[in-house]
């Protein structure tokens, strides 16, 4: 098990962790920290695997308790495509996060447009117009998040972990 998971991955195991039970407590709509958890990990999983599995993981485990719903499969879809970027780019910064925000944005919406709104030009504008207030609270959630696994990591890594 010891060759399996590192002191580094076991941090970042723990603050994926923490991330999804955030999720469980109240807050404002869309102010939580998925969309940091998702590129935090791509950031800093060394193991692509885990990079994917284990933010999944706790969203499922989380979802467990928060409901699962025919719009979560387009909010993992959207997950996914986070990690992504974070693999990627292999770093936080402004860029990224707002990237992420964008795409965890469209793709989340898109599925609720598909999925209770008329196929059509004018309901997919509705749907998008109507999901702008959610944005920002998405956009002001995901950087606080990133900014604040970000420089907690940073911290932990440079105190405990010896990692430069």
């Amino acid at each position: 098990m010891s060759s399996l998971f590192n002191k580094k991955q076991i941090v970042i195991i723990l603050f994926i962790l923490v991330a999804a039970i955030i999720r469980l407590f109240p807050h404002m709509p869309n102010f939580t920290p998925i969309t940091a958890m998702a590129l935090f990990s791509g950031v800093y999983f060394t193991d692509k695997r885990f990079a994917f599995l284990v933010p999944l993981l706790a969203m499922f485990i989380s979802d467990l308790f928060l409901g699962l719903y025919t719009i979560s499969i387009f909010v993992y879809l959207a997950f996914i495509l986070v990690g992504f970027i974070g693999l990627k780019s292999k770093k936080v910064s402004i860029t990224t996060i707002l990237l992420s925000s964008i795409s965890f944005f469209i793709i989340t919406n898109l599925g609720v447009w598909f999925l209770a709104y008329p196929k059509t030009i004018d309901g997919l504008i509705e749907c998008y117009t109507l999901a702008i207030p959610f944005f920002r609270n998405s956009l002001i959630g995901d950087f606080f998040y990133a900014g604040v696994m970000y420089f907690t990591f940073d911290f932990v890594s440079k105190k405990y972990l010896k990692i430069a």
